[in-house]
């Protein structure tokens, strides 16, 4: 047996690796094999990123993993958008619901009021006194 090893800055062609082989135990497991990568970005005029989405649609499922708008740029509708397209998008790939998480630090109330119900916490993490979230929505 080889040794383990400990990785602390990981190549991204390794992480893509693993989620590669879960993806086909997966696919190998429910004989869907429709997943496709989501990525939504909005740039200023120089290329870069200033807001952004990434997640994935699979087996009539979205899961949002990421979602971040800078930080001058909140409260302005980026997020709103960002979560609209990737819904939009979601329908359209034949998905019924769409799942995320998120910290109380962070975002559960404007997921909230935009329709996701909590369908479970857990209290103390990362560390008391926050929980993360986990929300869903279906897409009619």
């Amino acid at each position: 047996m080889q040794s383990l090893q400990i990785e602390v800055e990981p190549a991204p062609k390794d992480i893509r690796f693993l989620e590669d082989r879960l993806y086909d135990y997966n696919v190998e497991q429910t004989g869907s094999d429709d997943g496709k990568w989501l990525s939504i970005f909005v740039r200023d005029d120089a290329g870069e990123i200033v807001a952004g989405l990434h997640g994935w649609t699979w087996c009539g499922a979205c899961r949002v993993q990421y979602l971040w708008v800078r930080q001058d740029l909140r409260r302005q509708g980026y997020g709103q958008r960002l979560l609209a397209a990737a819904e939009q998008e979601a329908r359209a790939r034949g998905c019924d619901h769409l799942l995320l998480d998120t910290f109380s630090f962070q975002a559960p109330l404007f997921y909230k009021k935009l329709g996701y119900e909590v369908v479970a916490v857990v209290d103390g993490f990362p560390r008391r006194p926050h929980s993360e979230y986990h929300l869903k929505k279906t897409l009619s």
